[in-house]
């Protein structure tokens, strides 16, 4: 009998221990994480892309190519670990249709600031309106578009030069000449006028103030032929060979609205057996490399500093302006400057 209990005793304390090893088991174990570096860099922010849509009324322009390429250099050196530019650029090939189309594509894409370069000044209203209605600042570059324009909401501003005194630099190169050039020596200054696209208040200041001060400086003037030549070089050489063909040695001076038709008219000025600075003057604007080199060599008069690097910089400043809410101005100008 104390057998068996003795027996049932020990079956017991088994049992016991076996529950006891069991639950130990289950029991889940414990560990202490690594304390954490507080000399370790914080994570980098994600950087903020802001997108760029940028209109130019034609990429085949001398002067616009310089400007445009520019704006992206410039604004792409800006960027930083935490901003980025997302920009494209659009040729608007001088039709005002596709460019309307090339703005409706942009606000469609969700752009956050426009940079438009108008192939119509007078079209700034259309342009304003479908960016005010999608909320998108716009900064009018080169063209200038109307005062009542530029009055039409808050979030517009035009980057430019003064056309006027780009003009008035055109008349004092030639008014600062030592004959005031009166290449002919007939008491007059007769003059051929190869103007940009008429429309452009650049062309239409160019044209009036260059004369203008030819007259203040007490010079008599006479206009001999004055056309169009939509800034193109091709159509500078045919004005100003259809004027010299017409008028021959009483042409004085040929004025052009900038330096692309400046370089035609040249082509136009040796093949009719004229030479610049001897019997004839020639002067443009926008200070193209080849035209300051023509300076330096005598065989282009003159020209006025169109300050692409200027206004580039200006333009890509004032439209990060308006992606961080700075304080902004309706007009932003930079000075042209006289190379002779």
């Amino acid at each position: 009998m104390k057998t068996k209990k003795l027996l049932a005793l020990l079956l017991a304390c088994v049992a016991l221990f076996g529950l006891l090893a069991g639950c130990t088991g289950n029991t889940p174990s414990t560990s202490t994480a690594p304390a954490q570096d507080a000399n370790a860099p914080a994570p980098a922010a994600e950087a903020k892309t802001y997108k760029v849509g940028v209109s130019i009324y034609k990429f085949d322009d001398n002067f616009m190519t310089l400007y445009r390429n520019e704006i992206e250099r410039y604004l792409k050196s800006l960027e930083t670990d935490t901003v980025k530019y997302d920009i494209t650029i659009m040729d608007g090939k001088g039709d005002m249709a596709e460019q309307t189309n090339q703005v409706d594509t942009f606000l469609a894409q969700q752009v956050d600031v426009l940079i438009i370069n108008l192939v119509q000044s007078s079209s700034a209203a259309t342009i304003t309106d479908k960016a005010k209605a999608a909320g998108v600042p716009v900064v009018y570059i080169n063209r200038e578009p109307s005062e009542d324009d530029m009055k039409a909401w808050d979030k517009i501003s035009y980057v430019g030069a003064d056309a006027r005194q780009s003009g008035t630099y055109q008349g004092e190169i030639i008014a600062e000449l030592a004959d005031k050039g009166d290449a002919n020596g007939d008491g007059t200054v007769s003059y051929v006028m190869i103007m940009g696209d008429p429309e452009n208040v650049d062309a239409q200041y160019r044209t009036e103030f260059s004369i203008k001060a030819l007259e203040d400086a007490g010079i008599k003037v006479e206009e001999l032929f004055k056309q169009r030549g939509d800034w193109e070089q091709s159509k500078g050489q045919e004005l100003a060979a259809n004027a010299l063909a017409q008028f021959g040695d009483k042409v004085d001076v040929i004025f052009c609205n900038n330096d692309g038709m400046a370089l035609g008219a040249y082509q136009s000025i040796v093949s009719a057996g004229r030479t610049v600075g001897k019997d004839i003057y020639l002067v443009g604007v926008d200070a193209l490399d080849e035209c300051v080199e023509m300076v330096k060599n005598g065989t282009m008069t003159g020209t006025v500093l169109n300050d692409h690097i200027g206004q580039s910089h200006t333009a890509v400043d004032v439209a990060i302006k308006y992606l961080t809410g700075a304080a902004t101005e309706s007009y932003y100008w930079v000075d042209y400057q006289k190379v002779t």
